[in-house]
């Protein structure tokens, strides 16, 4: 199931969890904890309730599952990015480590992720691995600030149908990065870009292998297979050892990992910073941020799934955070770049795991399998590996959600669309960053929409000797309802300009405005100086403490206008005005 799909499916549990962190638990007879600082790793939270061994064994087994996930698919993404094997792997150690050790989150696992595997390939192709690396520390330098700064929680606020477009793209992007391994074609460079890889593949089209064909379809049948038969069962690693069997008793004429990249090593390498300049760290600005943008998003999204499929409660601060350590990390190793994979996250909760200690662990077995089977992995073919990434994308793609969009809501089918298509055929960050823009446009106009004004002449009155001393027609109450802001405020100023005989009093009750901005104040202003040249004495009601103080930071106080408590109260100082007043 995709990310956006289980978050979807995942927001009622998450408003039925009670608003109470987990760390605030404490034994029935001690005195429940404050809870802990926002900065606080998910880790120290778990050894502060107490920790027992089998607590250990629950995670340990949950780190192994983890673990068998992780090592094809960490190797896969980082062939698909144009890196090699290894460096996926590093980035499943050191990254996964440091975000299960350092996040906030009990479940969150860390490593390569196939949503950067297009940002990647493009950085590589552009600046060199060595640039891709400094790119990385920098993103991770920005997720880290981002973390300090509070950002977390306005991650939460990109649109559902920006979050479908943009995975969708991904994963037909990453597809399309595939096809080479998966047919076998003989292909000398492939371009990073979507159209691009598309005219090169398949002006090679001529050139597939049968036998490349042949083990990727088996492969994606054996997965397919297992998954519906046996759920439990490590459906791409069965798959990727097999064809490792099958390649090496049988010779298969495939590309295999040993016969492209020379296999892999059996440790890791030692931690080295890239060629770093003024001039690099501007030219690598631009794809650092969109590093540190999808990095937290991906993270954060996966945190929030964890956090629907436990009760828990993640800390968005702190893992911002952590997977900016991860990253910085991770590329002085020189592995790719790290953030929360909901797949593999998901697999955690599932496999029963009890805190971080799993995904340290996760990183451990990864770093033992890596030490050990080395040699054996020279034999796992690439159509392998292209099939466990085409499953993948099968996965990651919304089909279901992305057609709801487009067949019930215009506005945010257009959204969807724009994003999805820029992502594809332009670049992640300007897939997001426009179909954010569109998706604020859409609310405000629906916001503007929702604003009402209405009103008049009152005709109603109050049952008391100063409201039946004054004429109704001597004062006018007008309503505004909705949001009154700089999309609504063209609206109601057309409304009150329309008004043509200002009252002798005029009461503005403001009960149904949530909020309102300087904008409003401004439309608000020119229609009482309208209100001063009649002489009319202007009374707002029942406005809320936030529109109240962007009203009178903008000038409208007394004594141009008089507060009130009530529409009640205000009609009964007009009329009690009026009363006194010698009449126009």
């Amino acid at each position: 199931m995709s990310g956006p799909k289980i978050l979807q499916d995942h927001h009622l549990l998450l408003r039925m969890v009670p608003s109470m962190s987990i760390d605030t638990i404490a034994p029935p007879n001690q005195k429940i904890r404050a809870i802990p600082h926002e900065f606080t790793p998910k880790l120290v939270s778990m050894w502060r309730e107490g920790y027992s061994f089998a607590y250990f064994k629950a995670d340990a087994l949950a780190g192994l599952t983890v673990a068998i996930v992780a090592l094809p698919l960490s190797m896969a993404i980082a062939i698909a990015s144009g890196a090699k094997p290894e460096s996926g792997l590093f980035a499943a150690i050191i990254g996964g480590f440091l975000v299960s050790a350092l996040g906030g989150s009990r479940f969150q696992i860390g490593g390569p992720a196939g949503a950067f595997i297009v940002v990647v390939a493009t950085s590589i192709e552009t600046f060199g691995y060595d640039g891709f690396l400094l790119a990385t520390i920098m993103a991770g330098m920005v997720l880290v600030a981002a973390g300090y700064l509070r950002f977390g929680s306005y991650i939460r606020y990109i649109p559902h149908p920006v979050i479908v477009g943009f995975t969708a793209g991904i994963a037909l992007i990453i597809f399309a990065s595939q096809l080479r391994d998966l047919f076998g074609l003989r292909v000398e460079h492939e371009p990073a870009a979507f159209a691009a890889k598309i005219e090169t593949l398949w002006a090679a089209r001529a050139s597939y292998h049968s036998v490349a064909i042949g083990l990727s379809l088996v492969s994606i049948g054996l997965i397919v297979g297992l998954r519906l038969w046996r759920p439990r069962f490590p459906g791409f690693l069965a798959a990727v050892v097999l064809g490792a069997l099958a390649s090496y008793a049988l010779g298969l004429p495939v590309e295999t990992i040993g016969t492209r990249f020379g296999g892999i090593p059996n440790g890791l390498n030692w931690p080295a910073l890239p060629a770093i300049s003024v001039s690099r760290i501007a030219e690598l600005l631009p794809t650092a941020l969109t590093f540190a943008l999808l990095g937290g998003i991906e993270s954060l999204l996966s945190a929030v799934v964890a956090d629907g499929m436990t009760g828990r409660r993640h800390r968005s601060n702190c893992e911002l955070v952590a997977q900016g350590i991860g990253n910085i990390g991770s590329a002085l190793f020189g592995g790719l770049c790290v953030t929360g994979t909901i797949a593999r996250t998901a697999t955690n909760v599932r496999a029963n795991a009890f805190g971080p200690i799993s995904g340290i662990l996760h990183a451990v077995f990864v770093l033992a399998f890596m030490v050990l089977a080395a040699p054996l992995a020279s034999y796992i073919p690439l159509a392998t590996l292209a099939a466990l990434l085409a499953v993948v994308c099968w996965n990651m793609a919304d089909k279901a959600e992305f057609l709801h969009i487009l067949r019930h809501d215009r506005g945010e089918a257009i959204v969807l669309l724009a994003t999805f298509g820029l992502t594809l055929f332009r670049d992640l960050m300007t897939g997001i960053a426009t179909g954010v823009i569109l998706g604020a446009i859409l609310f405000m106009h629906k916001m503007a929409t929702s604003v009402d004004v209405e009103g008049g002449l009152d005709q109603t009155g109050e049952e008391d000797e100063a409201a039946l001393s004054a004429s109704s027609e001597d004062i006018g109450v007008f309503r505004i309802t909705g949001p009154f802001f700089f999309g609504a405020s063209g609206a109601i100023g057309r409304v009150l300009g329309n008004v043509i005989a200002i009252p002798r009093a005029l009461i503005l009750d403001l009960s149904g405005v949530p909020f309102a901005d300087a904008t409003a104040a401004h439309t608000l202003e020119i229609f009482l100086k309208r209100a001063r040249a009649s002489h009319s004495k202007v009374y707002i009601t029942q406005a809320n403490a936030q529109v109240r103080s962007v009203l009178v930071r903008n000038g409208i106080d007394q004594p141009d206008v008089i507060y009130a408590n009530s529409l009640a109260e205000a009609r009964s100082e007009a009329a009690a005005g009026m009363a006194v007043e010698v009449p126009r």
